[in-house]
């Protein structure tokens, strides 16, 4: 089918998300569908089978193309490079059963306000809904716009005021039965895959299919021990296949049971508040939260009062999350994005445990349905799981590439086959027979299982040293991997924080350092206040759990946290209010508590957290935490030290984090959480900095050494100060010490200019304050010519990386290619980094194994390929026990063994071929082939001119006995050996033995040891498995055993000639290993062929990394560029959709 499509035919489904798709509508034709079926019925399946394995065929075959809002079937193509097919049906919801129920009819007012998907889906006046549901999702069409919209979750167009008004009250019975109608039972819902659907669909696979055919083939050939050895490694296959499949449905299934088993309480708008199963839920519910320990059956916006939630399920970070209630704005923003702060912060995800709820004036806590079933946070994680994104594209298609040559080889051969045997006058039986023979002799049925083996084992491997996979195919993208990114915190530094010390500051300036290892106890004050109360930390079952850093900064004050209850109260504060005070032990202070009222938690996009706090029997109080740059933009400038800046790089250059600390009084005319967080967060007063030490790792500098001399980047990207992330940069070893460091700064559109970026030289023994609220770093404001010479790295935070991806597009590859520092970079930001670099695309010993195991497959067949046409000259073949040795005693055992080796413990300074076609794999199949062939046709020649060839007698031994003499056989009248058609002869028996003992050799030329796997000849079975292999040839060859060569179906030769034969196959294994060591795996050789045929990579991190090599302009240092100039941000487009739709638009 052509890519031309009438309107309305093509559209896009999840537009810009991961999971985009193309969807096609198709209708059903009665008179197509009659002639599939009864082409399903001539061919005896085959053609439901070839429509099983290509579903678009299946689709073109049956329907006939129409616009979606016609179609009855859907086609869906994914935009990835793979473009997956699958099809699915056009289903019909009726609402009519609810208008006896509910007198729903089409102009009811439940379904005729159209500011809801779910009633722009009710098709009127019939009371219908068009859906399909796609990888577990529902979609609807959507009759006002015209396309199929995701549904199972509220609206993203909703403002926050909607949401109140609109769901702060419930919804109505009515309401609810609709939703359930149209959205669906809100479970996710894994079934146990029956072992009969596991079985046929692994029956089903090509690979399967393909040696079934080969099984029938051989048994029609009397090939019946090899045949049954396949068909037993086959039934072995499937069941650990199906045995590992189905114990992983199980698992799932028991995984995500428990979440469609919750009672919940949900308010409805009239009947009040009710139990209710969870699997009943739809978006716009209004749930109830009460107690502790609640497990989350949904994703809900959190409307009123507070939570905090174990986020584990999700993050892996058992770290308590504080949840704060979505404000009502009067706005008509939508309210993820009304304002800067994450909206995450409201939402309370399905899978988590709710530990704490506390209410506020209502004394219940609040939240609205936002998700359901499979479109939640949990559902999304399961359908990963379910529907894993397929990787490495190119291996895969290499790898189509390569069997499509081995099946044009075959071709080749069976046309050779068909003329050799027609001509001799063969019968038409024995001619297809020998024909259909060649393709299971070039396409060796046994290839996808040999290439298993070398996953398996990896895996293995990697299990013991404690890495787990869940998907084994990645593990060959490792082979290729040459840029590693770094988190900073817990990552490259230790997990733990130690409190250092604090520096207090007043209207003076900073106050000296007060060491908390001196054991002298920090004098009462707001600094004091702030470290005891600024915090998300909570009490559950008596012990306080939160943020490490909390953690360190409460434990210094030794205080203890207690929750209000009847020995003392505070006006305006909730019954459960947290509350800080001194314990007996502590020095005297002047307060007796402090309750903590209200929590602004901290988000990496804000770098802050706020609380408003207090004082029993005193004064409200609010106070912040966070980068201490963010922290003194919101503070009064005279209460900033002029020296602020001086003092925080003496901390950050020597690699410690910095907190800020600040603070201010409030006057308290409402109750706090009607304070808008801009109100609280102004004029505050700078505290001081609290100064934690966080060392690296001892496995940090060798681990990174290690990956530089591999010459794989690393970069780090952290959330923390950028001087600090240079400093640990330096300390790591990520950035040598003769290694310069660029630091990049850009800026916004402001009214007086346009976005400008700046680029300074950073300097590290002078201390020269570089002013400005993002950065504080030393900078060398006089360049020696040569400092564009070196090698550099670039230092960057994520507010200049956003605004250079906005403004300076066609400058983000340059950076890129020598960017190493990101720091104070939010998680959308670092994901978004992180495709940057995958546009620039550019483990070792299991991609090494995959290849070599590629390579002597394919060696493998050609050899035997090679043997038989040659036989096929004489309409002779090799013998079923011939064929049975080779496959089974030779090729199968080495390809189990030959996959052993261990990685090598060292990285190299280079990759192996990432490509399986890539010019020096192909020369080395090509050159084998090429040297195996020449050697079988000397041998085939050569042992026809041997004098005692025509002197009458096919056997000649040297023991005179009867069996011998039964042997002698007249050249011109041949007996044939079984039903196949083979015959013994001095050919016959020549090319076996060449055939043979060359697979074992091409098994040792090819098997690969350094500088990617450990030598071969620590690979003690195989080469165990090798030596006993060549022995027991090399006895058959020697030894004068007219039995073992009567079962074998060969013929005695003189022993001269069977060391002419030793000779050849020696001859081979030289010449084919100087080939491989010479010029194969010779990689100054193919630099030189290289820069002879002038090749160059054409991959976008070397085109770049070229064009700066030759830019002289480049690394600009001390210079200042703007948007609007005509080199800056403009030329090459390198835009992100994915970054731009981030949250740093917020």
């Amino acid at each position: 089918m052509g890519d031309h499509f009438e309107k309305g035919q093509q559209a896009l489904l999840n537009e810009g998300e991961e999971n985009e798709m193309e969807i096609f509508g198709y209708r059903t034709q009665s008179c197509r569908k009659t002639l599939c079926l009864a082409g399903s019925i001539f061919s005896f399946g085959i053609l439901p089978l070839v429509f099983y394995w290509r579903p678009a065929w299946h689709v073109w075959a049956n329907c006939i193309p129409c616009s979606l809002q016609e179609a009855d079937v859907v086609l869906l193509r994914t935009t990835d490079e793979f473009q997956t097919y699958s099809w699915k049906k056009v289903v019909w919801i009726c609402l009519s059963a609810m208008n006896s129920a509910f007198g729903i009819i089409p102009d009811h007012p439940l379904i005729t306000d159209e500011d809801y998907i779910i009633n722009r889906a009710i098709r009127k006046p019939d009371l219908k809904v068009r859906c399909i549901k796609v990888q577990k999702i529902r979609y609807v069409w959507n009759n006002l716009e015209g396309q199929f919209q995701k549904i199972g979750s509220l609206e993203d167009w909703l403002s926050s005021a909607k949401i109140h008004v609109k769901f702060g009250s419930g919804l109505t019975t009515e309401e609810q039965e609709i939703r359930r109608l149209i959205c669906g039972p809100n479970t996710i819902d894994v079934e146990i895959t029956p072992i009969w659907k596991l079985l046929i669909k692994e029956v089903l696979n090509p690979f399967y299919i393909f040696q079934l055919f080969s099984v029938c083939l051989w048994f029609s050939e009397e090939y019946k021990e090899y045949a049954f050895a396949i068909i037993i490694m086959s039934i072995i296959s499937i069941a650990l296949t199906v045995y590992d499949l189905r114990e992983q449905s199980v698992k799932l299934h028991h995984l995500v049971e428990s979440h469609n088993s919750i009672t919940v309480s949900v308010c409805e708008k009239k009947a009040g508040v009710q139990e209710l199963e969870s699997r009943f839920l739809v978006p716009g519910d209004l749930l109830i939260l009460t107690g502790n320990k609640v497990q989350m059956p949904c994703d809900a916006i959190l409307i009123d009062g507070s939570c905090v939630v174990d986020e584990g399920m999700l993050t892996g970070e058992s770290i308590p999350v504080t949840k704060t209630p979505l404000p009502k704005m009067d706005s008509s923003v939508p309210w993820k994005t009304q304002s800067e702060a994450d909206y995450k912060r409201h939402v309370l995800f399905c899978g988590t445990e709710v530990i704490q709820a506390r209410g506020a004036c209502s004394g219940t806590v609040k939240a609205v349905v936002l998700q359901t079933g499979f479109n939640t946070a949990k559902g999304d994680l399961v359908r990963s799981i379910l529907y894993p994104k397929p990787m490495n594209f190119k291996l895969y298609r290499d790898a189509i590439r390569f069997l499509l040559c081995l099946v044009g080889t075959a071709t080749i051969g069976m046309i050779y086959t068909l003329c050799v045997y027609v001509l001799s006058g063969e019968t038409p039986e024995e001619v297809v027979k020998k024909a259909l023979d060649v393709i299971t002799i070039a396409v060796p049925p046994a290839l996808p299982a040999a290439l298993t083996t070398g996953i398996i084992y990896a895996q293995r491997r990697l299990k013991k040293r404690g890495i787990f996979c869940i998907s084994p195919q990645r593990i060959n993208v490792c082979g290729q991997l040459n840029l590693v990114c770094f988190d900073k915190t817990g990552t490259l530094t230790r997990d733990g924080l130690d409190l250092w010390g604090v520096v207090p500051c007043d209207r003076s300036g900073f106050q000296e350092v007060h060491n908390f290892a001196s054991g002298k106890a920090l004098p009462w004050g707001p600094l004091y206040a702030a470290m005891a109360s600024c915090h998300s930390l909570i009490l559950l079952d008596g012990t306080i759990h939160g943020d490490p850093l909390d953690l360190k900064m409460f434990e210094a004050t030794t205080w203890e946290m207690v929750v209000s209850g009847h020995d003392f109260h505070i006006k305006g504060a909730p019954a459960c209010a947290m509350v800080v005070k001194p314990c007996k032990t502590t020095s005297q202070v002047p307060v007796e508590g402090i309750a903590i009222l209200h929590q602004f938690p901290f988000s990496s996009a804000l770098q802050r957290m706020t609380v408003i706090v207090q004082e029993m029997g005193g004064d409200w109080l609010a106070f912040m935490k966070g980068a201490p740059e963010r922290v003194a933009s919101f503070c009064q400038p005279e209460t900033v030290p002029t020296s602020f800046v001086s003092e925080l790089q003496i901390y950050t250059t020597q690699g410690f984090r910095v907190i800020g600390l600040a603070y201010k009084k409030l006057e308290m005319d409402h109750h706090t959480t009607a304070l808008m967080r801009d109100q609280v967060e102004s004029d505050l007063i700078f505290l001081g900095l609290l100064i934690l030490e966080n060392r690296l790792k001892e496995e940090t500098k060798p681990a990174l050494e290690e990956l530089i001399s591999a010459r794989i980047r690393t970069v780090m990207i952290t959330g923390d100060n950028l001087q600090t992330a240079i400093t640990v940069a330096r300390k790591s070893g990520m950035v040598s010490e003769s290694q310069k460091v660029i630091l990049i700064e850009a800026n916004e559109t402001t009214e007086s200019s346009s976005a400008c970026i700046s680029w300074q030289l950073v300097e590290e023994k002078k201390h020269i304050a570089y002013r400005n609220q993002d950065n504080y770093i030393n900078i060398r404001e006089e360049v020696s010519d040569n400092s564009r010479e070196g090698s550099y790295h670039f230092a960057l935070s994520g507010k200049s990386f956003q605004v250079i991806s906005q403004h300076f597009g066609s400058l983000l590859p340059k950076i890129l290619i020598n960017g190493t520092i990101f720091a104070r970079m939010s998680p959308g930001q670092k994901s978004s980094l992180v495709e940057e670099f995958q546009k620039l695309e550019e483990g070792r010993a299991a991609l090494v194994t995959s290849f070599c195991m590629f390579k002597y497959m394919a060696l493998y067949s050609m050899i035997q390929y090679v043997g038989v046409l040659l036989l096929y000259w004489e309409t002779n073949s090799l013998s079923n026990y011939q064929f049975l040795f080779q496959d089974l005693a030779i090729t199968t055992l080495i390809g189990v063994t030959m996959n052993l080796n261990g990685a090598y413990p060292k990285l190299v300074p280079f990759r192996p071929a990432g490509r399986l076609i890539s010019p020096p794999l192909l020369l080395s199949v090509i050159l084998n082939i090429l040297l195996s062939l020449a050697m079988h046709i000397v041998g085939f020649i050569l042992v026809q001119r041997q004098p005692w060839y025509s002197m009458g007698m096919h056997s000649t031994c040297t023991v005179q006995n009867e069996t011998t003499s039964k042997l002698t056989i007249s050249p011109t009248a041949p007996d044939k050996i079984g039903s196949n058609g083979v015959f013994t002869s001095f050919e016959n028996t020549t090319i076996w033995f060449l055939g043979t003992i060359n697979c074992i050799i091409v098994a040792l030329v090819f098997s690969k040891g350094k500088p990617f796997r450990q030598p071969t000849y620590t690979n003690y079975i195989f080469v165990l498995v090798l030596v006993i292999q060549l022995s027991v040839c090399l006895f058959i060859l020697f030894a004068d055993i007219p039995e073992l060569y009567r079962r074998l179906d060969l013929l005695c030769t003189p022993v001269l000639w069977r060391v002419y034969i030793v000779i050849m196959l020696g001859s081979n294994f030289i010449v084919s290993l100087v080939v491989e060591e010479v010029i194969i795996e010779n990689r100054a050789l193919w630099m030189i062929i290289k820069r002879c045929f002038g090749y160059q990579s054409k991959s976008q991190y070397r085109i770049w990394q070229r064009a700066l090599a030759n830019d002289p302009s480049w690394p600009p240092i001390n210079q200042t560029s703007y948007s609007d100039m005509p080199a800056c941000g403009r030329g090459v487009s390198y835009s992100n959709p994915v970054f731009e739709s981030n949250e740093e638009q917020l």
